[in-house]
């Protein structure tokens, strides 16, 4: 085959590249006037390449405004995509928590390189960013905050506010300082600010309570926690001599939240959290996130056959017990998923602590009592409709095939929602997240034991009968 390329392929390479950049420059145009959240829903579905090229083709300001944007997916990739010396300069002005993001997902060599070319103020901001835990406070605060100190009076705060406005991602509230130990003193908001006289001292507008904070290695979780406790717009991230390393925005928390959420109820479903977003990731990795847990569901689903080898001669003798058995598994397996769905929320809510655990099961157990005694009601009066109507004959025995479906629903539902309840305590206190305790993983545990409990009430009531 002859790769020789001809003048003639070079100008129809050179014209698709000119109609690529005419449409680019054309969206661009389009897009301009529009919010930087549609224009990056917008670049979101181009290819790569026309996604940089409209990128590159807008104001600097709102470049920087999209690539700031957390949910914007291609922002790394266009990073990269773009010349070092306009990806340095975008880099440079952005936020720095969004800064330290991007270079969290970029991949090596690009990472470095471009890293290597960022001044060495930027380097040292993003390094100090970059060395706190992934979902820690200090990976989710922003370096950019307004801090004053404590003998300033309101007016020359104002004037401050006013010079450095430009340079700062968001001003929810002003931090005072102890002039000589830069110690955080007070939180002032903005509506508390321009409630007072210009000659007035800034601590007279301060609230009298200490300011909320947190350390940088608190979980994310925790932070939402607080800042939804005491109704905060910011929450500043202190060290041990309190001094305030960074700032952790409402809107950089409502990002964080939406992300946990969505990686328990991936959990909840029994399979590992996704990277990427579910269309972009790749066939491989997605198998690999989903086949691990399908593969331990499926393993513990195999004690289910042994159970059932177990009783095998019950089973020959009292055939009608196989008819009721996916009553059984499903009915405990049911109520052990939602008493795992219920606590593992009120845990990441904060309702309920660890050492509620009692509470819990002193609550769980007549809950599940007179839940299954509701299924019994319901399983013993399908079994006698169905006798007396003629629709199926379940033997001269059929009464105490009713009673041994009754209280076996009742045992296994009871013994479903205290597994489901306690197995979030236990993951907790060992140090696991407790959204592993996943939906198809109790209901598979309480599938197995649900046939064990199922079969010794049969051997207790049709002992001496039909076995």
């Amino acid at each position: 085959m002859d790769d020789t390329r001809t003048p003639a392929d070079s100008r129809r390479d050179d014209a698709r590249r000119d109609d690529e950049f005419v449409d680019a420059a054309a969206l661009a145009a389009e897009l301009a006037e529009e919010h930087p959240a549609d224009i990056a829903e917008a670049l979101d579905e181009e290819e790569r390449h026309t996604a940089s090229a409209v990128l590159a083709s807008l104001p600097r300001e709102k470049q920087v405004e999209i690539l700031d944007l957390p949910d914007f997916d291609l922002s790394s990739e266009l990073i990269e995509a773009l010349p070092v010396e306009e990806a340095v300069r975008l880099l440079t002005d952005m936020s720095a928590d969004r800064a330290a993001d991007l270079f969290r997902w970029m991949e090596e060599p690009a990472r470095s390189h471009l890293f290597a070319h960022l001044p060495a103020e930027t380097q040292a901001e993003l390094n100090r960013l970059l060395a706190w835990p992934e979902h820690s406070a200090g990976s989710l605060m922003t370096t950019e905050f307004v801090t004053v100190p404590a003998n300033w009076t309101v007016g020359e705060t104002l004037r401050h506010i006013r010079a450095i406005e430009r340079t700062r991602e968001t001003i929810y509230a002003i931090y005072v300082l102890d002039p000589d130990s830069h110690a955080l003193l007070k939180a002032v908001t903005l509506r508390r600010l321009i409630t007072g006289a210009p000659e007035d001292p800034i601590l007279s507008v301060a609230p009298r309570h200490d300011p909320i904070t947190t350390s940088p290695l608190t979980d994310r979780e925790e932070v939402a926690k607080l800042i939804s406790k005491y109704d905060l717009l910011a929450v500043p991230v202190v060290d041990e001599h309190d001094h305030v390393l960074g700032i952790v925005t409402v809107d950089d928390m409502i990002d964080a939240i939406i992300e946990e959420s969505t990686e328990d109820v991936q959990k909840f479903g029994g399979m590992e959290a996704l990277d990427e977003p579910y269309m972009e990731m790749g066939f491989i990795a997605m198998l690999k996130k989903r086949a691990g847990w399908l593969s331990i569901l499926f393993l513990g689903e195999m004690l289910t056959a042994n159970a059932m080898q177990h009783f095998e001669d019950e089973l020959e003798r009292a055939i009608v017990l196989t008819l009721f058995i996916p009553l059984i598994m499903s009915s405990g397996g049911n109520s052990g998923s939602q008493a795992t769905s219920l606590i593992i929320r009120a845990l990441a809510l904060g309702e309920i602590k660890l050492k509620d655990w009692w509470r819990v099961a002193l609550r769980e157990l007549p809950s599940g009592l007179v839940l299954g005694s509701i299924l019994a009601t319901l399983g013993v009066t399908r079994i006698t409709i169905w006798q007396l109507a003629g629709f199926h004959d379940y033997g001269e025995h059929w009464v105490l095939v009713a009673a041994t479906v009754g209280a076996a629903l009742i045992a296994i539902v009871t013994f479903g929602s205290m597994t489901g309840s306690m197995l979030p305590f236990v993951l907790r206190r060992l140090g696991f997240d407790p959204a592993s305790a996943s939906a198809p993983f109790v209901a598979t545990f309480v599938d197995v034991t649900g046939l064990v409990i199922y079969f010794t009430v049969a051997l207790v009531i049709l002992h001496g009968t039909l076995l």
